[in-house]
């Protein structure tokens, strides 16, 4: 029996436990073990990996959706006969309505996880998101479905986690203008000469954060920025005009908003994305946090430029489809998600990315008005006419 003063654990599902946002989430559930309880955890392939993590944290069901891998990940956690385990994407799908869960981190990667948090929106759970691309795609019916079913949407990005932060406090006050900040990536000083000859390699070289291969390329080409454009405008009821981009290279103001008194409130630290994910785990709520504070005696220059939408031609691309609205930001995300594996793959090079994602918005189906149904065949048509092109 629970004595008078001991909390009830939170149940979290972390939806993509094995990359860099699953892993320090569970450094944050592992710091806070009174408060936070893992019921499940999924990957896609990384099997031995997602077994160490049950091993340790001892979830109710782990999930792998690659169902290639079922075999193994059913051998390696032999020992443990209480884990149960899973394969597939309709698993996914299913393990998020569990019951006992509180909290659903979206943490997976790409339009794969679109389902799942719309099957947890359903289920009446908490979402923390952290996949983007959910917004990017289907930003207007996650927002619908999310009021009808009172089911809270806490941001995990730090530049949404920041203007969140910002945001607390002020719900009767409009916003005037957000200011997004981005690091600007490796390639921020490149002249346009010098990104013809770019290399994976060099775009993996990350100046400020540290986030897996998929994430630090678009943030090379700028198309994470322009995708967290996107998911400002439906996380936070403005128009595309009202958000603007700040090559911030110091990453030390994580984002702020304008009021109409010209008040700016922004929220500052040094870049760990455990903050974020801690703070919309325990929101309204500020728990302590191991890690480095930050020093503004050590901070002597903040800068903040102008993004070159001409060196940076995805995020200008990222803007047209929001401008567009529709179906436009489902083909922008699938052609993107193509060419940013193709570059990965050295099949494209980084100039190209921008050039094909720009063909395949041009020739893709548009629907102004798109269904669940329209954005799974847009993102089927968007990814065989990106192929093609390269």
């Amino acid at each position: 029996m629970k004595t008078k003063n001991e909390i009830r654990k939170k149940q979290i599902a972390i939806l993509g436990s094995t990359g860099s946002i699953g892993t320090q989430a569970l450094e944050v559930i592992e710091e806070h073990s009174d408060r936070y309880e893992v019921y499940a955890l999924t990957a896609n392939n990384r099997v031995e990996l997602l077994a160490e993590q049950a091993h340790r944290f001892r979830p109710a069901a782990i999930v792998i959706a690659n169902e290639q891998h079922y075999d193994a990940l059913k051998s390696l956690m032999s020992d443990l006969p209480d884990v149960k385990v899973y394969a597939g994407r309709q698993a996914l799908d299913e393990i998020v309505e569990a019951g006992p869960i509180d909290m659903v981190l979206t943490a997976m990667v790409g339009f794969a996880g679109l389902s799942p948090t719309i099957h947890a929106i359903k289920a009446r759970k908490a979402i923390a998101l952290a996949n983007k691309e959910t917004l990017v795609v289907a930003g207007e019916l996650i927002g619908q479905l999310a009021s009808e079913y009172h089911t809270p949407i806490l941001p995990v990005d730090s530049e949404h986690s920041a203007i969140f932060q910002s945001l607390v406090g002020e719900e009767q006050n409009p916003i005037e203008k957000i200011l997004l900040t981005a690091s600007g990536g490796p390639f921020r000083n490149f002249t346009m000469d010098q990104l013809q000859t770019v290399t994976k390699a060099d775009a993996l070289r990350h100046p400020t954060w540290d986030m897996g291969a998929k994430i630090t390329i678009d943030s090379a080409t700028m198309m994470n920025k322009g995708f967290e454009v996107i998911e400002a405008k439906w996380l936070f009821g403005v128009k595309a005009d009202q958000i603007q981009v700040l090559v911030h290279p110091q990453s030390i103001v994580h984002s702020a908003v304008q009021f109409q008194d010209g008040a700016v409130k922004a929220q500052l630290g040094v870049p760990d994305m455990r903050l974020p994910i801690q703070y919309a785990f325990s929101f309204p709520q500020r728990l302590p946090l191991s890690g480095d504070r930050l020093d503004l005696f050590a901070t002597h220059n903040l800068e903040f430029l102008e993004p070159d939408l001409q060196k940076f031609r995805c995020l200008a691309l990222a803007y047209e489809a929001i401008q567009k609205g529709g179906n436009m930001p489902c083909i922008v995300n699938a052609a993107n998600e193509i060419v940013n594996r193709a570059f990965l793959e050295d099949r494209c090079s980084f100039l190209q990315m921008s050039d094909i994602i720009s063909k395949t918005m041009q020739q893709a189906t548009f629907s102004a008005t798109p269904d669940y149904d329209t954005y799974v065949a847009t993102d089927a048509e968007a990814r065989r006419i990106a192929s093609s092109l390269l």
